[in-house]
């Protein structure tokens, strides 16, 4: 995940202009920077929406956000605005109904939605709504996710627990990259770019049933960091619960860990001990005692909290927080 954000390309809103300008706007915006649609608006304020674009090695990220609307590429916008991409829609809230020529997705908070740009589709949203869309080009998405690209719209995140959690890592990647936080772990530009097109390709080899190949290690730490990062607050967290995320053995657990030049139990401690520290030096936490801390980040007991702290810092975690203070 990058450690700073990446550059804006454009920049919309219709909020500054004229109700009923809105829907032209709008289309025309999106024309240009993104895909050719037209919009229908369904709330009695007309369309309110707003769209950030960022580049980063040759993708582009869109965050949209809006009330309740709908949008249509239709046969004859597709052939008169040509688009040859394959666009990867996360929806971050609301509902929405993707509709297209084999029939209908039903989408929810927390699904993906993945269709090629060259086929005509309608996508509604039934009322307010975020979503992240990645702009792949088809060749490159040919190249790196799925060979024969996408012949239908798929629908991910529901089907198994699995797929659920490569999706909540592909979103944890797309949040990180517009809003870094302070020490987040990764890298940027072409590492950002690897990290999302592994979690498609993951996402694309489970659908298929084709199982993980080798290159799908990738994607495998993506998950496991992102697991152990959401869930360090847990005492019951250790390799065999990551483990049994993924799917995989505890052993094969650490060979995907082996680049990283630790085991997935050292990792989990370091996250634990840098996240501990970073609570102490805060101001945020002045009202809680070292103990608190200690068991917020999933250690079970201060004394053993405080022998690793001082192993890993050089310093008590007392010593730590007063020289913060000081």
């Amino acid at each position: 995940m990058p450690a700073t954000a990446l550059p804006v390309i454009s920049q919309a809103t219709t909020e500054e202009v004229d109700p009923r300008d809105r829907i032209a706007y709008w289309e025309e915006y999106n024309r240009t920077a993104l895909v050719g649609l037209s919009c229908t608006s369904y709330s009695d304020r007309g369309l309110l929406a707003r769209q950030t674009n960022y580049e980063f090695d040759g993708l582009r990220l869109a965050d949209i956000s809006g009330n309740a609307h709908a949008i249509e590429r239709s046969p004859q916008v597709a052939r008169s605005t040509p688009k040859d991409s394959v666009f990867a829609s996360l929806l971050l809230e609301g509902d929405a109904v993707f509709m297209h020529e084999h029939g209908c997705l039903s989408a929810a908070a927390g699904d993906l939605v993945l269709y090629d740009t060259r086929r005509p589709y309608l996508f509604g949203f039934s009322g307010t709504m975020r979503q992240f869309l990645v702009d792949i080009p088809r060749e490159l998405f040919e190249q790196e996710c799925l060979a024969g690209g996408v012949p239908a719209p798929m629908l991910f995140g529901r089907d198994t627990a699995r797929e659920g959690e490569l999706v909540t890592t592909l979103r944890s990647v797309l949040h990180a990259m517009v809003h870094p936080a302070a020490g987040e772990r990764g890298e940027e530009g072409g590492g950002a770019r690897r990290d999302v097109l592994a979690l498609i390709r993951m996402l694309g080899w489970e659908r298929s049933g084709g199982g993980p190949r080798p290159a799908a290690h990738q994607a495998q730490l993506l998950v496991a960091k992102d697991h152990i990062e959401r869930h360090l607050h847990d005492p019951r967290l250790d390799p065999a619960q990551v483990a049994g995320v993924l799917g995989v053995s505890v052993r094969h657990l650490g060979r995907i860990f082996e680049p990283t030049g630790t085991t997935p139990s050292r990792y989990i401690t370091e996250r634990r001990l840098q996240r501990a520290r970073e609570q102490l030096v805060s101001g945020a936490a002045a009202g809680a005692t070292i103990a608190d801390v200690a068991y917020r980040w999933g250690f079970s007991s201060q004394a053993h909290f405080a022998r690793l702290f001082r192993a890993r810092f050089g310093c008590t975690p007392t010593e730590a927080r007063a020289r913060a203070r000081a």
